[in-house]
């Protein structure tokens, strides 16, 4: 019996993860559950799969859940940092699934692997902000990163087996999103509700948003190089608009070894939860006979600069990828609402990066402290573009 223990129970991973486990009771213990203030969801949750520990966001949304859950219920409640830290480390969990979404799931993160937990990963933002401090923990523990994001989960099942010196490449698809066919001027125009309509997949608002601009390609660039330790020329992206192919490897002899199958997030998260073993995860096969055709094009850096800005900040390092991902949470956050158009977006992480002062040998504190920078500096952008 496996014991898992979730960062981020009531998003689309947490919830899509807790449905892979329901199908392996067999296999499967829920020992801690964290969310954010969700607690309707959350206290279905605990219902359910009776963990030992739940963690929420505040002292607030504690007393809330605690006021839903009837008395037979154990399950001990707490909150913020501590509760967060709680779940990923103080617990009998052996594996911890971390799908937090932005920079706060990082020291939850950081707090798993310290602990000697195995991580599912889910929150790429960990990688992106503190990949030196976390791949370095990781390797000083001795313990396991599964990626659970779909193409992060596609190359390391085409790494299996293989030497990974013989590499010549690591090809990322991205869909193109829903905007991939409109001109910049039409890009201005743009909606919250047509950015949140993703083609193929069905995610939370955060990294729909990201997929639209193209700047969630750009974070798992910057995974990618701390994952598998590839440069970042040996890492490119390409267009795939049917999301079947959900990543390449390329080899020194030109073969190419992929993972496909449907655009279905409980795939990549029984793979990670069951590693090394192959469970059923719920989903249906894909009918190969049904695709008319599997399709791939360049990106397209003039309409969708935050690529570019990715690379840059993860070829530039120190805190560069720390301040352009602040500065993407805080313009994603202004769209959203409408205070920003779309194309805003890159604007205001551009200009961001510009005014943060680098630092190329930040501690854990100095990122930190360079993520709530960004988030005041892309703030008093934002109110100048709204104004």
């Amino acid at each position: 019996m496996k014991r898992i223990a979730i960062l981020g129970s009531t998003g689309s991973i947490g919830v899509n993860a807790l449905k892979v486990i329901d199908l392996h009771r067999d296999r499967f213990a829920v020992t801690a559950l964290a969310a954010g203030r969700n607690v309707g969801l959350l206290k279905e949750q605990i219902e359910r799969f009776r963990p030992r520990v739940a963690a929420v966001l505040d002292a607030e949304a504690a007393s809330a859940l605690q006021a839903l859950l009837h008395g037979g219920v154990k399950t001990e409640i707490l909150h913020g940092q501590e509760g967060y830290r709680a779940v990923a480390a103080e617990t009998e969990a052996q594996t911890v699934l971390s799908a937090m979404v932005g920079a706060a799931g990082l020291i939850p993160t950081l707090a798993a692997v310290e602990a000697g937990k195995d991580v599912a990963l889910a929150n790429k933002e960990s990688l992106v902000v503190a990949g030196e401090h976390l791949t370095a923990a990781v390797r000083e523990r001795g313990v396991r990163v599964i990626p659970v994001d779909s193409e992060h989960s596609a190359v390391f099942q085409c790494l299996e087996g293989q030497r990974r010196d013989r590499v010549r490449r690591i090809v990322l698809t991205a869909s193109g999103g829903p905007f991939r066919r409109l001109s910049a001027a039409e890009l201005e125009k743009v909606t919250p509700e047509e950015a949140l309509c993703h083609p193929n997949w069905r995610m939370g608002k955060k990294i729909t948003i990201d997929s639209a601009t193209m700047m969630n390609k750009g974070l798992e660039v910057i995974e990618a190089h701390w994952l598998f330790g590839r440069p970042y020329d040996g890492i490119e992206v390409v267009i795939h608009p049917q999301s079947i192919v959900h990543s390449l490897v390329e080899y020194e002899d030109g073969s190419f070894l992929a993972q496909l199958g449907l655009p279905d997030m409980r795939v990549p998260i029984a793979y990670a939860l069951a590693y090394p073993d192959r469970i059923t995860a719920g989903v249906p096969s894909l009918d190969l006979t049904a695709l008319s055709s599997l399709t791939f094009e360049r990106t397209d850096g003039e309409r969708f600069p935050c690529l570019r800005l990715a690379y840059e900040a993860g070829r530039a390092g120190g805190n560069r990828p720390a301040v352009m991902n602040a500065a993407n949470e805080k313009a994603v956050e202004a769209f959203l609402s409408r205070r920003i158009p779309f194309t805003a977006i890159p604007r205001v992480i551009e200009r961001t990066l510009e005014t943060v002062e680098e630092n190329a040998r930040p501690t854990v504190e100095d990122l930190l402290w360079a993520d709530g920078r960004a988030r005041e500096i892309a703030e008093k952008i934002i109110r100048g573009i709204s104004s």
